[in-house]
């Protein structure tokens, strides 16, 4: 019997990062890069840093951006990076324990189904605040005459 990566998952986490958020703000997003070597979907996240934490897609429908739940989850086709970034797929925090100050960390756990229904978990911790160089998408532009 093969047994691989005994309920950890095989799905790397890169360059993950939460927007900061203000006090008596509901909530925020969390965005990462996740690959799959084997295919994988990724069906749930929790946090004690918020009530509510789910996969949600952002998408123009007309002239309408709508966001949305994936509740079927987020399909992480092998060996491809699905990025989550502000304006597309994203964790969406809501419920908010509390302000996220830039330079604090989130710990998350993101939940994993392969193509066999074998359910995996993976611990990850976040730091709070657009790294360098990000596309942090609805950040204030300054503009300096």
């Amino acid at each position: 019997m093969n047994v691989v990566a005994q309920g950890v998952a095989t799905v790397d986490v890169r360059d993950g990062w939460v927007r900061q958020s203000v006090p008596g703000q509901s909530g925020t997003g969390a965005f990462m890069k996740l690959t799959s070597p084997t295919g994988a979907k990724l069906v749930g996240i929790s946090t004690p840093a918020a009530g509510v934490a789910e996969v949600h897609e952002m998408k123009m429908e007309g002239d309408t951006m709508k966001m949305r739940e994936l509740s079927s989850g987020l399909d992480l086709p092998a060996g491809q990076t699905v990025e989550l970034k502000p304006g597309g797929y994203h964790v969406m925090m809501m419920d908010l324990k509390g302000a996220l100050a830039k330079g604090a960390t989130v710990p998350m756990t993101l939940s994993f189904q392969d193509a066999k229904g074998a359910k995996t978990t993976l611990d990850v911790t976040l730091p709070v605040g657009a790294p360098e160089g990000a596309d942090a998408g609805g950040a204030a532009h300054q503009h300096k005459h």
